[in-house]
């Protein structure tokens, strides 16, 4: 077990972040953290394994990076690309490394981050539409789903990565 307290009991904050957003940027961050360790001297045969059905840990690692965009995307109030639609539809597929898709994971991390700065406070409570339904959300809604949601397949992929490993 790692001695290194999480982010959030760090008290390190993302300087000029509102306050109401900084726990979700340290979810991220930890996500982050976790992530890149889990994934040190992970076997790269195994990245695109499947165990009972769940889901790989290569698609976790894609995953988590585009549900992230997708979600800003929409809170910043904009529809997804092309571009983002490609990418969703590719989180299957084999086609990076372990170290490119760590890498990218990271990366997408900062640039959420950067991207939560870019909300007032009062932006927060705005209403934004999701998805081809325009399912109503609220812009803190969408940035604290972020990062629940990479948390959620943070855990899968630790018990994904321990069961292949063993």
């Amino acid at each position: 077990m790692s001695t290194i307290k999480e982010v959030w009991l760090r008290g390190e904050t993302v300087e000029g972040l509102s306050p109401y957003l900084q726990p979700a940027a340290h979810a991220l961050l930890q996500a982050g953290e976790e992530i890149t360790a889990l994934m040190d001297n992970f076997p790269e045969g195994k990245l695109w394994e499947s165990l009972s059905g769940m889901a790989t840990p290569g698609f976790h690692l894609k995953h988590i990076a585009g549900v992230q965009d997708r979600l800003l995307t929409y809170a910043e109030g904009n529809l997804l690309t092309n571009e983002q639609l490609q990418y969703l539809n590719n989180e299957k597929v084999a086609d990076k490394t372990l170290s490119e898709l760590v890498s990218h994971l990271n990366t997408t991390i900062q640039q959420t981050i950067q991207r939560l700065n870019q909300f007032s406070d009062e932006e927060l409570k705005a209403f934004r539409g999701v998805g081809r339904q325009q399912i109503p959300s609220t812009v803190i809604g969408l940035c604290f789903h972020a990062a629940e949601h990479t948390m959620r397949h943070t855990g899968q992929l630790l018990v994904t990565v321990k069961l292949l490993k063993q």
